[in-house]
Formats: structure tokens, C-alpha cells, sequence
């Protein structure tokens, strides 16, 4: 297969070009048809020897389809390399109104992804999604919820790193799928069908051939008026009998293989897939599955791809006539049978295998597009470390980055301070930095260091009417499934915003004094904010809990904040002069 122009430069002139050479070979296949056509007359009409030149008008004709459909196919990948760069330009901004949100993967009760905006709009799905497919978006949601395995993180580390050094190979397969993907028919059919075994009767082999070279004789003998016309007529009901054979198997066939436009995009993906080198260990197995002993992958399917164009195509009005005289559908039957029977095991795991290559491609382009180049620390024991961290969803220009550490020595954080001075934002920092760790992503920090840990939040809880479940007693019952966790051995990471804010201030602190104190005493270290700074004086009654807060300085017609987080309990709240701002007076 040739290759395509994959480079982005310049694109509204060659853009230009592969229209006008699109239209040009249209019109030129055009007036080669009606030729074809005025051979074929002459062919039929006045002397056999025109058969030669139609023959020829034929294969030209042919030529120009595939040169025009390479046209085409080049067109389509120049105007999704457009979209590529708007969507680049869109990530780099942090502008990502108008890309899919994966609102469908929304989940109140998963343990950590709601909170963090890992779905939704202004996500981090919007930022790192790449694929096409609805399974490989469910992989890739499926990975970003999943639940901590720093082991196969740093082995996707690798292969995400290398893939991010490799920007022409992911944007050729970015563009592949943007310009090509359509899923008219489900693969599950498709790949059903390739396993299941084929049984083909012996005769069926034999009359493929009878029928041909009847046909051809018989055909021959009418048409120099040795036998009548009316011989072709029993020829015809009697190769229905063994037509009849092979019509059912043909017809699900039909059905079952993807079209040309589906299988166009396995070709292409594979085609690429098949040119390039790979390291880490990761990309070499998952290439693997295309490096087969019957040949190329791309190959196997390049086959296919011609044999489902003539079995889609079998009830044509040109194809008909073939068949009945030359039984041509017995010869197709047994093409198709042999490549299932050689091929169909290998080329069933192909889709699945190029799904979990969607999520690749979506991680490497992850880190070329938006990724930074930090340090990754995986720490033996439990805790987390932070160095110059941000917020990948905040504009690079404009997020702030903080130090943090959360070892046995510090076990909890009470992280106090004003309203809108970054506490939360600055929880949701770690939280979704601890997923792009476990995705086998770059954390956006120059190092960050994470031990064995499960993550859990609890921030943005809220009512529901329709389950009669107040926003106090959701947090309640989210801080339930948390103790049971720690009861039951787990070593958690938790980020709790605003703990208990549901209720009144003396049960509130109450309250919050006793989970401390019970939280203290499992394998869990983490965060809990709160504007009760009567709080922040357990750090002399409980050891191990430290005092942390964001500042803010108030003026006259505006209050400024830092975004940086200090060691201490926050010696100020700003709630009394932002009432005063909104017109509030006192």
C-alpha cells in the first residue's frame, strides 16, 4: 500500500492540490467509462478482436478508481490533520469547550474520579482522550478510574515516553482514525464469524472449476451457432442447484464482514504499525499481534478487504449474469473459505488489539501535546512527595506550583484558609496528579513521588431528591465507606474538602476531632480542609497532624491571594469582606 503524506505543513495548499488532482482523475475515469462501454458494444456487435482493447479500457478504468480513491483518502487525512492541530491548539490553551467530555463515565460513587474532574467539562478527559472508537474510549475511562497499580504504571511510563518521541507516528494514527473511523457493523459479529470453523463439501471444490470453463465452452459453442441458445438456459437452472449450496454461508458473510470503510481503518492503523520500531516492552507486545507468521497484517486484511467487496457485491446487476453462467460464487466460496480457515484466528484479535493501541496513542499524545518532564518517584512505603506542582487543567501560564510532603511524620494535614484561597483546587492538584501517575503519565511537577496507595476523595458531595439523600448525609456515607476501607486493612490516600460542613459548628468540630483521631490510628495519610480554625489546635493533642493554609491579603476594594501554600494554621478569613464586596452591609 503507498503511503500517505502524514506532515501538517502547509496544509491549504496541498489541500488544494489533491482536490484538483481528485477532480481530474473523476473526469478521466468518466470518459474511460463511456469508452468502456462503446468497446463493449463494438465487442459484441461487430468483431470479437474488440474484446482486446475493452479488456484493456478495463484495467484502466480499475487504475483510476484506486488513484482517485487515493486522492480521496488523502483529502480526508489532510482535513483531519486540520482538526488535529485545532484540538492541539484547543489542549494547549486549556480551551476545551467542544471536545468530548466522557460525561457518560460520571460516576458520584466511584472513589475518586468525580471529584477530581476527570469527566465532564473543563476534564481531564478533554485533555488526554485521543481515540475514536466508543470501546477504546471505555478502555482509556476504564484506565483513568482504575485503581492504583504502580507497577503497570511505570511499564506504561516507558512506553508513553517513548511513543511522546514519536510525534510524526502518532499523528499519522490520530488522523487515520479521525479521518476514517465508522463502526456500521458491530465486530463482535465479525470476529464470531472469523472463529468459527467453516465445513466445505468436497464437490464444491470441483464444480468451482466445472463452472468456468462450462461456461466459457458453452458460451463459445452458442455464440459460433453450433449449440442453441436455449442449452445456456439449462446450463443456468442447473448450476442453481449448486449455487443454491454456497448462497446461505455467502449471505452471512455478506453480513458479517465490516465494509470497505470500516476495514479501511485497520488497514491504515496496521500499515503504520508495521513500519515502526519499538522499545519498551509494552509497544513491542502489543505490536506483536500484527507481526504474524502468515504474512503482514495489513496484507491479510488487504485480502479480505477484496473478497468482502465481492461477496457484498454479489446481487449486483453486473454480477448476476456471471455468476449464473460461470457459477462464480462457488469459486468466491472456497477464496473465502481458505483465508478463514488460514487467517480468521489471527485477524479476530486484530480490532480488540488496536483498541488497546487507541489508549497508547492517546497517552503518547498526551505527553507530546501537553506533558511535562518532571521527575517520577515511586516510593517504598506509604506516602506522597510534591515538587513544583500544578493543575494540568489550569493554563500553564497561570497555575502556581507548591511543594508538599505527607510522610509518618505528618500523616494528616488540616489545611485551613480563606474562601477561594486554593484550598481545594490545590487537593484536586494531588488528587488528579496521583491519576496521571497511575495512567504511566508524567505528574505535572518537576519531581513527584507516590508510595503504595489507594486514592480516595470526598468533595464534592451533594443532595439528591429523588433518593431523598441530603448532601450531609451523602458525605456521611461517603466517610462510612472510607472507615471501612481503613478497618479492613487499606492504606488510602484521602483528600476530604470541607469535612462535615452539612451541620451545625459545635457538631462539626465534634465531629471532625473524632474521625481524626480514628483515622490517625490506620494505614491512611492525607488532607482534610475546614474553615473551623478551632481545629488547627490539634496539632498539640494529636501527633503526627499538622497545620497547613492558603493566605489571602485583603484591601480596600479587593482581596489578593497567592495560591501558595504555608506551614501553619491560616491567621485570617476573608468571608466577612466578600459579603461586603457582593453588597452585603453591615
Amino acid at each position: 500500500m503507498k503511503g500517505f503524506d502524514f506532515e501538517s505543513d502547509g496544509l491549504s495548499e496541498k489541500l488544494s492540490l489533491v482536490k484538483k488532482k481528485a477532480g481530474s482523475l473523476s473526469l478521466l475515469r468518466l470518459l474511460v467509462f463511456f469508452g468502456m462501454i462503446a468497446l463493449l458494444v463494438l465487442s459484441l456487435s461487430d468483431a470479437p478482436y474488440w474484446f482486446l482493447p475493452f479488456g484493456l479500457s478495463v484495467g484502466v478504468f480499475i487504475e483510476l478508481i484506486r488513484r482517485y480513491n487515493y486522492q480521496k483518502d488523502q483529502e480526508a487525512i489532510y482535513l483531519a490533520l486540520q482538526k488535529l492541530l485545532q484540538r492541539t491548539e484547543k489542549r494547549k490553551t486549556r480551551n476545551l469547550s467542544g471536545l468530548d467530555t466522557g460525561g457518560e463515565f460520571m460516576d458520584k460513587l466511584h472513589p475518586f474520579s468525580n471529584d477530581l474532574d476527570l469527566f465532564g467539562d473543563h476534564s481531564l478527559f478533554q485533555l488526554l482522550n485521543h481515540t475514536c472508537s466508543p470501546n477504546a474510549k471505555k478502555a482509556l475511562a476504564a484506565k483513568m478510574k482504575g485503581s492504583f497499580q504502580l507497577d503497570e504504571a511505570e511499564a506504561r511510563r516507558m512506553a508513553s515516553q517513548e511513543l511522546s518521541e514519536k510525534p510524526k507516528f502518532l499523528q499519522a494514527m490520530e488522523s487515520i482514525g479521525s479521518a476514517f473511523f465508522v463502526e456500521e457493523k458491530s465486530n463482535e459479529g465479525w470476529i464470531n464469524w472469523l472463529k468459527e470453523p467453516q465445513k466445505i463439501k468436497s464437490w464444491i471444490s470441483i464444480f468451482a472449476f466445472v463452472g468456468p470453463i462450462g461456461g466459457i465452452v458453452l458460451c463459445g459453442l452458442v455464440y459460433a451457432a453450433v449449440l442453441p441458445a436455449s442449452v445456456l438456459g439449462i446450463w443456468i437452472l442447473i448450476g442453481m442447484i449448486f449455487l443454491s449450496a454456497v448462497f446461505k454461508p455467502l449471505k452471512q458473510a455478506a453480513e458479517l464482514i465490516p465494509s470497505r470503510n470500516q476495514l479501511k481503518i485497520y488497514r491504515y492503523w496496521i500499515h503504520e504499525l508495521e513500519q515502526e520500531n519499538f522499545n519498551s516492552e509494552i509497544l513491542r507486545e502489543a505490536q506483536s499481534h500484527f507481526l504474524t507468521q502468515e504474512g503482514k497484517a495489513s496484507e491479510l486484511l488487504d485480502q479480505l478487504d477484496r473478497l468482502g467487496l465481492w461477496v457484498q457485491n454479489r446481487l449486483n446487476l453486473l454480477y448476476l449474469p456471471i455468476n449464473l453462467l460461470f457459477w462464480t460464487d462457488l469459486f468466491l466460496f472456497m477464496r473465502l473459505d481458505s483465508w478463514k480457515r488460514n487467517h480468521g484466528e489471527t485477524t479476530s484479535d486484530f480490532p480488540v488489539q488496536l483498541e488497546n493501541w487507541e489508549v497508547l496513542i492517546s497517552l503518547g499524545a498526551f505527553e507530546t501535546e501537553v506533558g511535562v518532564k518532571g521527575k517520577v518517584t515511586r516510593l517504598a512505603d506509604s506516602g506522597l512527595t510534591a515538587r513544583g506542582v500544578t493543575h494540568p487543567l489550569l493554563h500553564p501560564d497561570k497555575a502556581v506550583a507548591n511543594d508538599f510532603t505527607l510522610n509518618e511524620s505528618q500523616k494528616i494535614i488540616l489545611l485551613t484558609g480563606s474562601n477561594m484561597s486554593g484550598k481545594t483546587t490545590f487537593m484536586r492538584t494531588l488528587g488528579i496528579n496521583c491519576v496521571l501517575m497511575n495512567l504511566g503519565l508524567n505528574p505535572f511537577a518537576k519531581e513527584f513521588g507516590l508510595g503504595p496507595m489507594q486514592l480516595y476523595t470526598s468533595m464534592r458531595n451533594s443532595d439528591n431528591l429523588g433518593e431523598s439523600v441530603s448532601s450531609f448525609y451523602a458525605e456521611l456515607s461517603r466517610i462510612h465507606t472510607l472507615i471501612e476501607r481503613l478497618e479492613a486493612g487499606e492504606e488510602i490516600l484521602f483528600l476530604l474538602d470541607e469535612i462535615l460542613k452539612g451541620t451545625n459548628t459545635e457538631d462539626r468540630i465534634a465531629g471532625s476531632e473524632a474521625l481524626i483521631r480514628q483515622v490517625r490510628k490506620t494505614n491512611a495519610m492525607g488532607i482534610i480542609s475546614t474553615h473551623d480554625i478551632e481545629l488547627a489546635e490539634l496539632d498539640k493533642k494529636i501527633e503526627s497532624l499538622k497545620n497547613f493554609s492558603f493566605h489571602s491579603e485583603i484591601h480596600d476594594q479587593r482581596i489578593d491571594f497567592d495560591y501558595k501554600i504555608k506551614s501553619g494554621a491560616c491567621p485570617s478569613f476573608n468571608a466577612h469582606k466578600l459579603m461586603e464586596l457582593m453588597g452585603i452591609k453591615f
